[in-house]
């Protein structure tokens, strides 16, 4: 039995995971992303082997699954499927979106729970990592549909969470509206009000820069990669791949700090505006997704000389710094080798590994400073951490505050990948540091609770 071998090599390792966990190819590739650089640390140090941390550290705490039951507008009876994976609670209550999507699975959900527990343990904050969602599809439902659905939903998960055991944010799918109904039936089921989700409104017990704050961080993050290297994100031109709240204010970033802004993009293709999307045009783009709830392709009713290439990626546009803000496995090889050939410099992931394996290995051979969504789009959650701790003070910071708060955040989940990912060249393999530095403070702990 594969479960009851002690494997010193990565190839026993991962044919161990795959037996204990069939048919989830998003999970291996999580997983084997990050033991390709967690095993030669192991040897190093031979005590985390000993006590098999890796190995109970790809093992989920738990995984609820459950029903979810509603009734749509028509008073037909409706029924979808809902996870709840409670990664790892070493150093902190489990944290972790929800995510709504036709896509939904178990596998999907437990790479992102094992993504969450390093992204998490970068932050520096006392936070766990989980994942969860639905197969539920928002698209094309009511108002009062998705309050339905919501509340039936968390009629059944609030037994599973709370601001000390496990605290729930958003995700694909699940934007203000969905987590102010998640919330409200929380409440109602409880008798009390805490912060058991994150990414409330403002009125009742959110944060400021919430919304932002992915995008933001992302392109910190970027900033403090170039910085690295004598350089920085003003003047560069810049490809950005998704239409959400991730790359809407990775856009609105990258404007700001003197960045040239070519290319957005949603499910069915992207647009390429040479001029650069301003801070005026972004304006446009926030009004189609957030209030017209349309497709990118109007951008161009409102700004004519952009272009619009429809079923594609943005990714052979020709850019010095990519930002792959949309969804997993978005970016595949030929993708990497267009975007080299055409002289990018560094990729940091908004999005949640959004680089397939083979594009990321042949970013790291040909020296492009790739950042990994574990590190690169730590500061949704961290600013989600930041929540947590309003909620419990009873007190609200101020944007400034909360914004300095998320830069300083960055910096220092920068500083980690450079300490483990620094080689004896100039080139830091913001991978290999980014999965060791979020390994260390959540395998010492475990270490320190004994077998658990």
């Amino acid at each position: 039995m594969y479960e009851d071998t002690f494997c010193d090599n990565l190839d026993c390792f991962m044919k161990g995971l795959k037996k204990r966990n069939p048919h989830e190819p998003e999970f291996h590739q999580a997983v084997r992303e990050v033991a390709e650089t967690l095993f030669p640390y192991l040897d190093a140090h031979p005590k985390y082997r000993e006590a098999r941390i890796l190995e109970r550290m790809t093992e989920p705490d738990r995984i609820i699954s459950f029903r979810v039951s509603w009734e749509d507008d028509a008073g037909n009876t409706r029924v979808n499927r809902a996870f709840r994976v409670q990664f790892n609670n070493a150093i902190g209550p489990y944290k972790g979106g929800l995510r709504f999507h036709p896509s939904v699975n178990l596998s999907i959900l437990k790479f992102l729970g094992f993504e969450q527990t390093f992204k998490n343990s970068l932050t520096g904050l006392p936070m766990g990592g989980a994942k969860g969602g639905s197969n539920f599809n928002p698209k094309g439902k009511s108002d009062r549909e998705i309050m339905r659905f919501c509340q039936s939903l968390m009629t059944e998960l609030h037994q599973y969470i709370g601001e000390n055991t496990d605290v729930p944010a958003g995700d694909i799918g699940v934007g203000a509206r969905e987590i102010s109904y998640l919330f409200g039936q929380y409440k109602r089921l409880r008798n009390e009000f805490t912060g058991t989700l994150t990414g409330k409104g403002l009125s009742f017990g959110g944060s400021l820069v919430r919304k932002e704050a992915t995008g933001y961080g992302c392109v910190y993050f970027a900033e403090n990669m170039l910085q690295h290297i004598g350089d920085s994100v003003k003047g560069k031109s810049v490809v950005i791949s998704g239409s959400g709240n991730v790359a809407i204010y990775a856009a609105e970033k990258v404007i700001e700090l003197g960045g040239k802004v070519l290319t957005l993009s949603d499910s069915g293709g992207y647009i390429h505006d040479p001029d650069g999307i301003t801070e005026e045009k972004l304006e446009i783009v926030k009004q189609l997704k957030e209030v017209d709830r349309a497709r990118i392709s109007a951008y161009l009713d409102h700004v004519p000389s952009a272009q619009y290439h429809e079923g594609e990626t943005p990714w052979s546009v020709p850019a010095e710094l990519a930002l792959p803000c949309a969804t997993q496995n978005e970016l595949h090889l030929e993708d990497a080798k267009k975007l080299v050939a055409n002289g990018l410099l560094a990729l940091a992931e908004g999005a949640n590994m959004p680089t397939d394996a083979d594009a990321v290995e042949y970013f790291i051979e040909h020296k492009i400073h790739f950042a990994p969504g574990k590190a690169a789009n730590a500061g949704g959650v961290a600013v989600s951490g930041l929540e947590q701790s309003q909620n419990a003070l009873r007190l609200s910071w101020s944007r400034e505050e909360v914004d300095q708060k998320l830069q300083t955040i960055m910096i220092d989940i920068h500083k980690s990948c450079v300490k483990y990912g620094a080689g004896s060249d100039a080139y830091v393999n913001y991978v290999k540091g980014a999965n060791i530095g979020g390994f260390i403070k959540v395998a010492d702990a475990m270490l320190a609770y004994g077998v658990v």
